[in-house]
């Protein structure tokens, strides 16, 4: 079976659609071959996947009506024009969404060749909102997202696709526990607080957390790892009293999350993809949705995490050092809240995602014959 996978943009795109590409390979022998931007960071890390990997010019909009937006369909038809011969010998076409999809979704709708797309968030991207009009089958992640499609369009919650070892952090977490403590400096058997902020909005979290942390000095049962972000974690480190019973790790780039997951008790996060991941892994989280993510998604994400019971919310606005050490310590000093909601978490989460999503598209692509 011949696979064209599509989309990108940032990493948030790319490693779902690295994860579906590499279930599809080795559970149904597909051929894989990803469309992406020329510009974007599939351009690094879908070859160094192992993936052929065929590059396009596209455009961004942040604008439904400017003139942004029309350059951006202008290259999307130029591009289409270009993977056109490419998608026509596909069984299946498989998009990430994001403007970096647009070439290949379009050109599946040319040739006739069934398309999947993949949506990770509650509210639908722009480009999975027009190729829904022609997708043989929508995957999501979100329940919410069903109502904010086209009528009729078949969508099946698959859960969003993660990278296969962070999927296995449950059943290897003690051996992940101690390689974290060994690689960040931490120690076993103190209540862990994990907190990132992904690729967008990491600068508000840091200041906060800085902010906080002569807040949990006396905790000597307590420890905090902090992904700032390159750039900001010298400003995070400056905050540490090396002196307090608190323990505190401030890093610029966790290059092994499944490590960092295998720690956390608790996470504080954006809103984003991550949280697929988060579920996946069992672990409560206090979300701070990026408050700029376009149309606002990653409020409604993290509002139907809330609604599950994983995860609790504040808002960009409402974050402050005396908000956020008072949602921590609720968590920390609650385990049996922290069991409810990790259980929550798991019960949403959908780590066999990506196998899900192949399936889908095994499924697709025979229907259509």
């Amino acid at each position: 079976m011949n696979v064209v996978v599509t989309g990108g943009g940032t990493a948030g795109h790319v490693f779902p659609a690295l994860a579906t590409a590499t279930a599809l390979r080795d559970t149904h022998g597909a051929s894989i071959v990803f469309v992406g931007a020329a510009d974007g960071q599939e351009a690094q890390l879908v070859p160094q996947a192992g993936f052929r990997f065929v590059p396009v010019q596209v455009s961004a909009a942040q604008a439904r009506f400017s003139l942004s937006a029309v350059r951006a369909a202008a290259r999307a038809v130029r591009g289409a024009r270009s993977v056109r011969p490419l998608v026509g010998g596909a069984d299946v076409v498989v998009s990430v969404g994001g403007f970096a999809s647009g070439p290949a979704a379009l050109a599946a709708r040319r040739t006739h060749v069934p398309l999947v797309l993949i949506e990770p968030n509650s509210v639908p991207g722009i480009v999975n909102r027009i190729a829904a009009r022609w997708a043989a089958a929508v995957a999501t992640t979100f329940d919410g997202t069903a109502g904010r499609l086209p009528d009729g369009v078949r969508v099946e919650r698959t859960g969003n696709p993660i990278r296969s070892e962070i999927a296995v952090v449950p059943e290897r977490r003690d051996r992940l526990r101690a390689e974290a403590c060994e690689a960040f400096g931490l120690e076993l058997g103190r209540t862990t607080v994990f907190v990132f902020g992904g690729s967008q909005g990491a600068l508000h979290l840091d200041r906060v957390i800085a902010d906080a942390l002569p807040a949990f000095a006396d905790r000597g049962d307590l420890q905090i790892l902090v992904s700032a972000g390159p750039g900001h974690d010298a400003d995070v480190a400056r905050a540490v009293d090396r002196s307090a019973a608190l323990r505190v790790a401030v890093v610029p780039f966790v290059g092994r999350m499944d490590r960092a997951f295998a720690l956390a008790d608790v996470v504080v996060a954006r809103a984003g993809g991550s949280v697929a991941e988060v579920t996946a892994c069992g672990l409560p989280s206090i979300l701070v949705p990026y408050p700029h993510a376009t149309e606002n998604h990653q409020e409604a994400n993290a509002r139907e995490l809330v609604a599950a019971g994983a995860a609790r919310m504040v808002l960009d606005r409402d974050l402050s050092s005396s908000t956020l050490v008072r949602g921590i310590l609720e968590l920390v000093d609650d385990r049996a809240t922290r069991s409810a909601m990790a259980a929550a978490a798991r019960a949403w989460g959908r780590p066999d995602a990506a196998d899900r999503i192949a399936d889908l598209c095994v499924g697709v692509a025979r229907e259509a014959r």
